[in-house]
């Protein structure tokens, strides 16, 4: 299941600086707006995120969303675990195919 949510994460993180708002986030990933504000929510309490109003923005609900610095480590840190995987994958794959 850990695996699962570090996927989640990764993938919103990595969609977080190319999109930026929660309606066009949920529309990118495929999610409901609710979940993306729930995972949003749990990436900014881990100090991932950080919104940012919209300087010219009267739209009360006018925020982007923006990785920190330690959200910037985490998604290179979930990046290396999930390339790390991939290779692991592979190999095995690999070893498979050999002994066939």
């Amino acid at each position: 299941m850990q695996g699962l949510k570090q996927e989640t994460d990764l993938y919103v993180l990595r969609k977080i600086e190319s999109v930026g708002d929660q309606k066009s986030l949920a529309e990118e990933l495929g999610f409901s707006v609710g979940k993306v504000n729930y995972i949003v929510r749990a990436l900014m309490e881990k100090g991932y995120v950080k919104a940012e109003r919209f300087a010219r923005s009267g739209n009360k609900r006018g925020y982007r969303y923006l990785l920190t610095r330690e959200g910037i480590a985490e998604k290179i840190r979930l990046t290396r675990i999930y390339v790390d995987i991939k290779r692991r994958e592979y190999e095995e794959l690999q070893n498979e195919l050999e002994k066939a």
